[in-house]
Formats: C-alpha cells, structure tokens, sequence
C-alpha cells in the first residue's frame, strides 16, 4: 500500500465529498444561527456564542483535512470523536426542548430523533475515509 496515496474507491470519495460539503454548510450555519446554536448549551458554559464561532471553523478545517490522503483515516477518527463531543449538546435540546437553530419551534419528536443522526454520521464519515477492507 502506498502511504502517500491510500486506496480508496469512487462512492468513498463521494461520501467524503458530501461529508465535507455538509461541514462546511454547518459551519456556515454556525455563524448564520449563533444564537440558536448558542441556546443548545447550558448557561454554565462559558462564551458561548465564541464556541460555537470556534466550532464553526473547526467544522471548515476539518472538512479541507479529509481531502489530505495521508490522513484521511485519522480524520474519520478525529470527526467522529468531534462528532461524540458535541453530542451532549443535542441531548441538552431534547431534553429542554430548544428547538433547532433558526427555527421558533421544533415538535419535540424531531430534536429526540435527531439523536440517531449523530450514530450516523459516524459510521459515514468512518465508512469513507477506511479503505475497503479488501484494499488494507
């Protein structure tokens, strides 16, 4: 295997490609909805709407890193760890019932099951940076 260039295939690098396109749109939304992010967040945390500005850039560099070759399985590893760490903040909405960014109301139905979403990206963006298990 070549270090340099790991193997891959084409609906990874697709999966790849839209993971990224949805980071990026996130973190856009990030600066759009400050607010409503911010609210998803107890009040004990501190500066909130500046983490969620952090968050939002966070969410740009690590959409650019999944397109760098040598690390591109490390980056499924680092998002979906990411991706556990903000998790507690969609537990937090659910269970106050705040409704998603943009938005004066979410029916409560929606903020619970967005909880088996999070379980899903993971297992995308791991799916698409690993190579094929016939290609390890």
């Amino acid at each position: 295997m070549n270090d340099r260039n790991p193997p891959t295939t084409v609906p990874r690098t697709i999966g790849r490609i839209l993971f990224a396109l949805l980071f990026v749109a996130a973190g856009i939304y990030h600066f759009q909805e400050t607010i409503g992010f911010a609210a998803m967040l107890p009040d004990f945390v501190p500066l909130r709407k500046e983490l969620i500005w952090v968050t939002g850039v966070v969410e740009w560099i690590l959409a650019i890193l999944l397109f760098v070759p040598r690390i591109r399985k490390l980056m499924g590893i680092v998002i979906s760890i990411y991706l556990v760490l903000i998790f507690p903040a969609n537990i937090y909405s659910a269970i106050m019932n705040i409704p998603m960014p943009g938005q004066h109301y979410t029916p409560p139905i929606y903020l619970w099951l967005r909880l088996l979403v999070q379980p899903l990206f993971i297992w995308w963006i791991l799916w698409a940076t690993w190579p094929p298990k016939n290609k390890r």
